[in-house]
């Protein structure tokens, strides 16, 4: 293959954006995003401006995650129940009234820490509904063999907007104050808003939309059949996630690979104490910081092979275990550097980066995965756990590498993270070993999935 035609197949696919529904929403998100991280780094600061303590802003990760997980759940099952496009713009108007709350609260000098938190929780509940909802759109607006292409296009625009929106927030902050960044996010927001109200109405489909394996399948489609509403529609989300192995173990190697490997509570130890920088933050503080959504950009430029790849759940094993054995580089550069940021400082921010990417990789697969194979029908349900677990996962690793790495530092906590990732995916691909065999339908080959 010739240079050219091989950098073509690596590069992004975004033969997506030819579809016209699609591309209004990846353009318009560019423009969110960017508000979104605003908003992200405004309310801890205005918490702490308020209250001088970080207790505060740490009780904003409870008022952010316990409606979350209530309304990503019952948002999925919503989503599965009505009119997808509906849902967006009510959810989609929502944030913005909820943005506009947060310029309210600023502009009118309360700082009422109470208040904050309360539109914060509003804010999360909104979301925790648009979101889900706003990811199962996207297999009624592309073809299915797509699917993965656009899941990598709007990746790539959410991670860059990751290092973006801080640095701009950074910048603005001191000179703006906190009411004019909050007024920004709600203008950003109208960008979907408009996309929003462009779209087709999307109700509830009548058939089967996606093809698995034929036992699984059938239970699926006994449980899809029986959808019952309220509460108890969740609980049927569930039940089918349970009677679809490999989507089941999807999600099981995520939880493994995010818990074992998601260093970033140690960032502030590894600057200060294995780096030797001052306590304020510095260089390899930004850097570690900025090389995890740097590493996902990288990944999305770079996902054509991925996208376009057969044998996914092959590829998501590969990629976390690529991913497990960054983090251990990156422990073990840590662990070297012995109190200086020299050679092994850098060599810990590229592992991170290098890790980014591959987690990239198997965020793509994995997210392509669950679109294609879930009736359509269940859609919506596992979206919002998979919220859950995008979301879950890292908190967990928080409190985790936090307990680790004070008992046994920074450097070594993040290494014995990293060989539990690689350790903990091939126990769970042994048990489930079709998972390794996963082809998607949409290139006609459906391989056997029974429970193993």
């Amino acid at each position: 293959m010739p240079a050219s035609g091989l950098l073509r197949s690596l590069l992004a696919d975004t033969t997506p954006l030819e579809h016209p529904h699609f591309r209004r929403l990846w353009t318009a998100n560019i423009i969110t995003v960017i508000g979104a991280q605003l908003n992200i780094i405004v309310v801890p600061y205005q918490i702490y401006d308020i209250t001088d303590s970080s207790a505060y802003v740490g009780l904003a990760g409870a008022f952010g995650l316990v409606p979350l997980v209530i309304f990503g759940l019952y948002g999925g099952a919503l989503s599965d129940r009505m009119d997808r496009t509906k849902l967006l713009r009510i959810t989609t108007v929502g944030m913005i009234v909820s943005a506009l709350a947060f310029w309210a609260q600023a502009a009118s000098g309360l700082d009422n820490v109470w208040l904050l938190l309360s539109v914060f929780a509003l804010q999360q509940a909104f979301f925790a509904v648009n979101q889900p909802t706003r990811t199962t759109v996207i297999a009624r607006i592309v073809p299915v063999g797509k699917i993965g292409a656009a899941t990598s296009l709007n990746m790539t625009v959410m991670q860059a907007g990751a290092i973006v929106g801080p640095l701009l927030g950074g910048l603005m902050l001191p000179v703006t104050g906190y009411a004019w960044l909050y007024l920004i996010d709600a203008v950003c927001l109208l960008s979907t808003l408009w996309a929003v109200l462009k779209l087709p109405a999307m109700p509830p489909l009548e058939t089967e939309t996606s093809t698995t394996e034929e036992d699984a399948g059938k239970d699926a489609k006994k449980i899809a059949a029986a959808d019952r509403g309220g509460f108890r529609s969740v609980l049927d989300g569930f039940v089918y996630l349970w009677a679809m192995p490999l989507l089941l173990m999807s999600f099981l190697v995520d939880i493994i690979a995010m818990t074992f490997g998601m260093p970033r509570a140690l960032i502030p130890e590894i600057s200060t104490v294995d780096f030797g920088e001052a306590g304020d933050g510095g260089l390899f503080y930004a850097l570690l910081m900025a090389a995890l959504p740097a590493g996902a950009v990288l990944g999305g430029i770079f996902s054509g092979a991925v996208t376009r790849a057969r044998r996914q759940g092959l590829g998501i094993v590969v990629s976390i275990i690529c991913w497990g054995a960054a983090i251990v580089v990156m422990g073990l550069a840590v662990t070297f550097a012995d109190g200086k940021a020299g050679l092994w400082a850098w060599v810990a921010v590229i592992s991170f980066l290098v890790g980014g990417t591959a987690d990239m990789f198997s965020s793509v697969q994995r997210n392509a995965m669950l679109q294609e194979a879930t009736d359509d029908r269940m859609r919506g349900r596992l979206q919002g756990v998979f919220l859950i677990v995008v979301a879950g996962g890292p908190r967990i690793a928080d409190m985790l590498h936090g307990w680790v790495g004070s008992m046994i530092g920074a450097g070594p906590a993040t290494a014995v993270g990293g060989v539990l990732v690689i350790v903990g995916v091939l126990i769970a691909v042994a048990f489930v070993p079709a998972f390794l065999r996963y082809i998607p339908a949409r290139f006609g080959v459906i391989e056997d999935t029974e429970r193993n």
